[in-house]
């Protein structure tokens, strides 16, 4: 068995992984990522990203479609909510994740794919790569890897608040308006969405697990897209869990980013901006134990008021129809502002 020793070992190759081995590598330390699949990007998401989040953050020619205004409907009512700006622009997952790879690889990150961990021991981690056993050992380890995360079990912390995304990628499909349906007796506390790429259209529904199960979820969402004309049948649904259970993402020299953290926002399953959030905070925490982490402190805040709707929703069934009905209602006479609904502040620092 083979022993490699690095710096800083991170354990997956998503937006947080990857944001992570960016920063540290820009500073002269030696990062080694590890990745299961043979390709970076690819995840089972609806791929938007907000203005106030990554849209002005990325290359312009990575955006597939940006949207000024969003369709928002209950089974009572609707609204459409306008500004100068693009809301929500849509990205492909392989795209963003390929750009944020390239990033980290520029800075001076090494990047193993199709390396499998199977053990973690403390900083001493077991991984299958190429039909190989290799042992990794480091001075510091980042789980970025995912709301299954290995490293997160390693350290014995539960999660129990998650949430499902299903998702369908309906491809050749024009489609000009971005749409959320929320349901109350389709989807609980969720939503399902219609969300336009360049050549394809993202249909997809979540909810937290707490309201649904997945297999419930499911078969709500088939009535619901065959209702709207979406013909689902000849198409792979892909399903993904997303961990919203935050208990905490410093442990000693072990660290937790994005889903493996539980940075997700149970109300929305929005992922991305957190995970990219927190993997830039762990970076400069390990850099300099006393940096700010404003960014992440203002992720927390928001996902806490996420998590409070939903807790109230899965205590009181019956609130679920009130509580959405209430919130387009707040939409719509500008009470309530929908970036309300999203995990970054008004002004991004990253």
């Amino acid at each position: 068995m083979s022993s490699i020793s690095t710096d800083i070992l991170i354990i997956g190759a998503g937006p947080a992984g990857l944001a992570c081995a960016k920063v540290l590598a820009e500073q002269g330390r030696k990062v080694l990522v590890l990745e299961r699949r043979q390709e970076i990007g690819p995840k089972v998401c609806a791929g938007g990203i907000t203005w106030d989040g990554l849209i002005r953050l990325v290359p312009e020619e990575l955006i597939e479609g940006r949207f000024r205004e969003q369709h928002i409907f209950t089974p009572c009512q609707q609204t459409v909510v306008r500004e100068p700006e693009p809301i929500i622009a849509t990205i492909s997952r392989r795209t963003l994740g390929q750009w944020m790879a390239k990033q980290a690889a520029q800075a001076g990150a090494d990047i193993l794919t199709e390396t499998k961990v199977t053990a973690i021991d403390g900083l001493r981690v077991t991984a299958v790569s190429g039909g190989i056993s290799k042992t990794f050992t480091c001075s510091h380890l980042v789980g970025a890897d995912g709301a299954n995360s290995l490293v997160r079990r390693s350290l014995g912390l539960p999660a129990e608040e998650r949430g499902t995304g299903i998702n369908f990628q309906v491809p050749q499909q024009v489609y000009e308006r971005m749409e959320w349906h929320l349901s109350a007796r389709a989807f609980g506390c969720g939503y399902a969405w219609i969300f336009p790429h360049k050549d394809s259209v993202s249909v997809g529904a979540y909810s937290p697990q707490a309201d649904m199960s997945a297999g419930r979820l499911k078969r709500n969402f088939l009535r619901w897209a065959a209702g709207r004309g979406f013909q689902l049948d000849e198409l792979a649904c892909q399903a993904a869990l997303i961990n919203y259970d935050y208990r905490g993402h410093a442990f000693g020299p072990v660290w937790l980013a994005g889903d493996a953290a539980g940075l997700a926002s149970g109300l929305t399953g929005e992922g991305i901006y957190p995970a990219v959030i927190s993997g830039e905070t762990v970076a400069r925490r390990i850099l300099d134990p006393n940096s700010n982490q404003s960014g992440l402190n203002a992720v927390l805040r928001r996902q806490a008021q996420h998590r409070r709707v939903i807790r109230l929703s899965a205590k009181h069934p019956s609130c679920s129809f009130v509580l959405m009905e209430l919130l387009l209602l707040l939409l719509r006479s500008r009470l309530v502002s929908f970036h309300a609904l999203e995990m970054a502040p008004s002004s991004p620092t990253l």
